[in-house]
């Protein structure tokens, strides 16, 4: 199919032409030596030392304002933007002025990406510039791109569009400085999470993304086939069983960031694509992980914001530990009056008909308990909140509780009002685990879809002996929402699943 150029794709691929006529490669082979970048310039250089007289820098042209014998332009780069003054006699000491006259004046054009040689100095006007020796035309842009103008703090023409910025991130990236400030952002808060972790020793692995049992979680899986070995397979909800194999091999503690898939729906807090943090530690429990998970959340806030009070929306949510420890049940019973604790299964749905929750038979106990939490209780936790001691029935890989029969030893951090980590006191009984499994695939009979499948090989594994250990998974993706001020999950996803685009 043919590709339709609007009038300014044209003009660019006529200029292309142009380039080329004069013997100039628009998309050149060799390597631009970058000796510096526009940030650092800018908050380094000293007019009275000088500094910064053999800048090499490259970058994409933002603004290009030709005024006679010199052009004033922005670039930007990674790290900013800062402004070139290109003199004709500067870049075209000779007489030979054809790089100024035609390329400068009328071939280059926003969204160029060019490299400069040259010194800096500051304009009349008092702003650090580089005046420009040398220019390379690095790449020709043919597509012109949207220009965002700023005039006494308003915005106008911004490239807005939520489902454009979605599928052209790239265009979002170049345009929208603050969205690529989240994303710098999110890289940070990961890199102090990992930093964190091996300061305290421990190790960073890799589990299979494909496997022949979605286990770990409760969630409906992408299912595929593998050819050469003609079975199916399945996209990982979960990486738990995998590093929980690696803790029976003997080593004590293992995290991995994990690419998990779930084949469910898509709003501004789910994507089917999303990344998890999970680590194990041997011979701890959950105590000591809501221990370890608050001074984590502290140091990220520090980190990114240097305070532990993060604003969030019309909020301020402060991650200064320690956290609120409150069990389901008493929450329940605070945001609706009912105590279900005692309930039976039947008494449970007359509990959720009473709240106009909805129910379907494949629901057990334990599902009906995380369906009136969430419809009643999880919104209201906006502060960092441990919601701890859950029913066994809905957490078949944890260890059943010490002092509360009936209860099993684990926590979810709620914070404005949305879960970020679900963590446990590991289970490690083998005979407890299959028949855990076992009442999972009654569930998965009467028609739960996300109703755990019965993994044989890490039961073999458990039956060699897991010691107590204590394990958490982080929703990466929220976490990043929080922390860099974000409403929308997709607003921190480089590439968030969309339907497909209709042809141009």
């Amino acid at each position: 199919m043919s590709q339709h150029l609007s009038e300014q794709e044209t003009i660019r691929r006529d200029k292309l032409n142009q380039l080329t006529a004069l013997g100039i490669d628009a998309y050149p082979a060799p390597a631009f030596d970058v000796n510096c970048h526009s940030k650092q310039i800018l908050e380094n250089y000293n007019d009275a030392e000088k500094n910064f007289q053999q800048v090499s820098i490259a970058g994409r042209i933002m603004s290009i304002a030709p005024k006679g014998k010199a052009t004033f332009a922005k670039i930007q780069d990674e790290h900013g933007r800062i402004q070139l003054y290109i003199g004709i006699d500067n870049i075209c000491p000779g007489e030979d002025k054809t790089l100024y006259e035609k390329v400068v004046l009328h071939l280059l054009d926003i969204g160029d990406i060019i490299g400069v040689k040259g010194e800096v100095f500051v304009t009349k006007t008092g702003e650090t510039s580089i005046r420009v020796k040398e220019l390379t035309l690095l790449s020709k842009a043919l597509r012109p791109l949207p220009v965002v103008k700023v005039k006494d703090g308003e915005t106008f023409d911004a490239f807005a569009d939520v489902e454009l910025r979605y599928r052209q991130r790239y265009v979002d990236l170049i345009v929208n400085p603050e969205v690529r400030a989240t994303f710098m952002k999110r890289s940070k808060m990961i890199q102090t999470i990992r930093d964190f972790l091996n300061e305290h020793g421990a190790m960073e692995v890799d589990t299979p993304v494909l496997q022949n049992i979605p286990g770990g979680a409760a969630a409906r899986p992408f299912a595929t086939h593998h050819n050469a070995l003609d079975v199916p397979f399945y996209l990982r909800i979960a990486n738990e069983l995998y590093l929980k194999r690696l803790i029976v091999g003997g080593f004590d503690w293992v995290y991995e960031f994990s690419r998990n898939f779930r084949n469910e729906g898509i709003d501004r807090t789910h994507n089917p694509e999303f990344t998890v943090l999970e680590f194990y530690v041997a011979y701890k429990d959950y105590f000591w992980m809501m221990n370890y998970t608050e001074q984590m959340m502290e140091k990220i806030a520090l980190a990114l914001h240097g305070t532990t009070d993060v604003p969030v929306g019309d909020k301020i949510i402060s991650f200064k530990a320690p956290f609120k420890r409150v069990p389901i049940y008493d929450a329940i019973r605070e945001f609706t009056g009912f105590d279900v604790s005692e309930m039976d299964e039947a008494q449970m749905r007359e509990v959720c008909r009473q709240l106009h929750i909805e129910t379907d038979n494949s629901m057990g106990k334990g599902k009906l308990v995380d369906e009136i939490f969430g419809a009643k209780c999880e919104g209201n936790f906006i502060q960092p909140t441990f919601i701890i001691d859950y029913p066994v029935e809905l957490s078949p890989l944890t260890k059943k509780h010490r002092s509360k029969p009936g209860l099993v030893e684990r926590f979810e951090l709620m914070i404005n009002g949305k879960e970020i980590a679900n963590a446990y006191s590991e289970l490690n009984d083998p005979i407890d685990q299959r028949a855990r499994f076992e009442e999972q695939v009654k569930l998965m009979e009467r028609g739960d879809d996300e109703a755990m499948f019965i993994d044989h090989d890490f039961l073999r594994a458990l039956e060699y002996g897991m010691p107590p250990t204590s394990g958490i998974g982080i929703g990466i993706d929220r976490l990043a929402m929080l922390m860099t001020n974000n409403a929308a999950i997709q607003e921190v996803l480089f590439f968030p699943q969309m339907r497909p685009e209709k042809p141009e």
